[in-house]
């Protein structure tokens, strides 16, 4: 089984990037955790990072996996042809977000993701990560 692990623009910046709301670990670091939960599942992961919204579609275009977990940055709010694409897909898709969006800006509030994805894990860092991991093969197992 195989998931993809889709994120955003300035995901790449994390661990520089704003610490009070993201944390100190760097993109890599994420990235490692979720390899050594993903061999913990027996689970194999891809992973996908890009700032530009048709890298993204075009990612997801080409899928080659299961499931899908995406943290699609500020796409989250207005990436409706990176939605288009998630749809199109026809993939279980956990949209995750390392800061509680719902307790940020207004325009923070909305996600084009949140109605298509089988759930949304906001506020819990990079631990959101494992713990959408952990459901989405879990769902997968079940589904077969």
């Amino acid at each position: 089984m195989k998931i993809l692990v889709i994120n955003g623009p300035n995901l790449n910046m994390l661990g520089s990037r704003d610490p009070s709301k993201y944390g100190t670990m760097t993109l890599e670091d994420v990235e490692r955790l979720i390899e050594d939960k993903a061999r913990d599942l027996n689970v194999e992961v891809e992973f996908f990072q890009s700032n530009y919204e048709g890298a993204i579609v075009e990612r997801v275009q080409a899928a080659g996996a299961e499931g899908v977990v995406i943290n699609a940055g500020a796409l989250t709010h207005y990436g409706l042809s990176m939605r288009d694409a998630l749809v199109d897909s026809r993939l279980p898709i956990v949209e995750v977000h390392m800061s509680n969006i719902h307790a940020r800006e207004e325009f923070r509030h909305r996600s084009v993701i949140a109605d298509v994805a089988v759930g949304q894990i906001a506020g819990l860092g990079w631990r959101g990560y494992l713990f959408a991991l952990e459901f989405l093969a879990g769902r997968l197992r079940e589904e077969t």
